[in-house]
């Protein structure tokens, strides 16, 4: 079942395509990855599924409610946690929980969920006095009120420190485990493929790229990258791993040779390139494509994949 659906959605600000042309589905029990640069539309895109900006053409629904004309249906259903959020300075973090639980007409008793996010020694601290990782905190338990269906979180480990960023992917998925859905957007690839199932990337107001992690990086074409510790480096040894067919670059700190070779470029050459120049190789490491990786080479538009993933002009 399709929580999330837009078809064509598309906002523009004057001559600018902020959103343009976007289909997205986001099926019920994922946890959805929604990335791209600043200026991308990512926040645009939520804010009109959240009905505070209203599409210039298109349709969207979240949990079968139409996104212009039925929005605050959607937002008692769904908890936000926003890249933004601002605290009212002179109250307490009980009182921005309660007032969050009344809103949703629920019952969770306000010490719970901040306990169960980490705030429950600070409950009767008025707030301008957190730090942002506390103010993150609070503003994640006031989404949680309510157990809404959906949760949609952008930026949710910003100003967390390692700890509270893993409590915070502990919490999604407890939340996924009792039935809701997550719709997650984040500039750290390290969360987002901790966590994620599936992953669309936005470049210029497009979904240019939607798939699995896995399914990604598979349609993804990379340099294999060496790193090889050595006794030394001669002055030559670097200009012949250059002539390489195959290599793409040589560089040394003179404790490791760094090289890039071509996609499922044979290895032995290489070595034996080091090895004819005198030089003893002792470990030897390797690097695949990372999550990260594959943004950066999509949203500066510098693919390099044969067989690439699929991509929405």
């Amino acid at each position: 079942m399709s929580i999330i659906q837009t078809r064509n959605l598309r906002r523009r600000f004057g001559d600018v395509a902020a959103v343009d042309g976007l289909d997205l589905e986001v099926q019920r029990g994922e946890i959805y990855g929604f990335l791209g640069p600043n200026g991308a539309g990512k926040s645009t895109t939520i804010n009109m599924l959240l009905g505070f900006v209203p599409p210039t053409g298109g349709s969207g629904t979240i949990l079968d409610a139409d996104i212009e004309t039925q929005s605050l249906q959607i937002r008692q259903r769904t908890g936000v946690l926003p890249e933004d959020f601002g605290v009212y300075d002179r109250l307490t973090a009980r009182k921005h929980v309660e007032f969050a639980v009344d809103t949703k007409n629920a019952a969770d008793d306000p010490a719970q969920l901040l306990e169960r996010v980490g705030l429950g020694d600070a409950i009767d601290r008025k707030s301008g006095g957190f730090s942002t990782g506390m103010t993150q905190r609070l503003a994640l338990a006031m989404a949680l009120a309510g157990e809404p269906e959906l949760l949609i979180l952008d930026e949710p480990s910003s100003g967390l420190d390692p700890n509270g960023a893993r409590e915070m992917r502990q919490i999604v998925t407890e939340e996924v485990d009792r039935g809701a859905t997550v719709f997650f957007s984040s500039h750290s690839m390290e969360q987002v493929e901790a966590i994620c199932d599936r992953v669309g990337i936005m470049r210029e107001g497009r979904l240019v790229a939607e798939d699995t992690i896995d399914g990604l990086k598979s349609g993804f074409s990379s340099p294999s990258k060496l790193r090889v510790g050595v006794d030394s480096v001669p002055d030559a040894v670097l200009q012949r791993l250059r002539g390489l067919e195959s290599v793409i670059d040589a560089r040394t700190d003179s404790r490791f040779i760094y090289i890039e070779l071509e996609e499922e470029a044979p290895k032995a050459p290489v070595f034996s390139t080091i090895e004819d120049q005198g030089v003893t190789i002792g470990e030897i490491g390797t690097k695949t494509a990372s999550l990260e990786d594959l943004f950066a080479s999509i949203t500066t538009g510098e693919r390099s994949a044969e067989n690439p993933v699929e991509v929405r002009q």
